[in-house]
């Protein structure tokens, strides 16, 4: 199912892919995030992440802003990680991560036993440990729809993804 099948009211979790999506303007998915993000800001739909799903949207927003401003076409982190005054000039992956409470979606802290919940979760569906992490606070809030592009949430009985396109 797709984003646009979200029913009006609807409650959903977000991933980490579709917000770095929107705020990088994706040539193939950001249109349809964008439009996701706009039925958000208009409360049409309810959304929750966390505060992991932000620090990795932190991360890869700030990956492909170095890319773009340096022309760094590999080795990112390896490159900031050995000129870190080149981080100080980056402001893009700021803004977006200021942005995300304002646009009405709702940030889930986590709590030290859902990190231990996703350990299990992760050996039992054979997820990465990022998205065990989602799948237990899901569960935690009793959220059953997500909203990612990563298929691997597919293994996770109960759960139901929507999709860029």
């Amino acid at each position: 199912m797709t984003f646009d099948d979200l029913p009006a009211g609807a409650v959903v979790f977000l991933d980490a892919n579709l917000l770095v999506y929107h705020f990088a303007a994706h040539p193939t998915f950001g249109t349809s995030c964008s439009r996701l993000i706009e039925r958000i800001d208009k409360k049409e739909i309810a959304a929750f992440t966390s505060t992991h799903v932000l620090s990795e949207v932190a991360h890869r927003l700030m990956t492909y802003e170095a890319s773009n401003v340096f022309g760094w076409k590999s080795k990112i982190v390896d490159r900031l990680k050995r000129h870190p005054t080149e981080i100080q000039k980056l402001q893009s992956f700021r803004q977006a991560i200021e942005r995300i409470p304002q646009l009405g979606i709702q940030i889930l802290t986590i709590p030290a036993h859902l990190v231990a919940a996703a350990a299990a979760l992760s050996i039992r569906y054979g997820l990465l440990s990022n998205d065990a992490l989602v799948v237990a606070i899901m569960q935690a809030q009793g959220l059953t729809s997500l909203a990612s592009h990563d298929a691997d949430f597919d293994r996770v009985p109960g759960l139901v993804r929507y999709t860029a396109a």
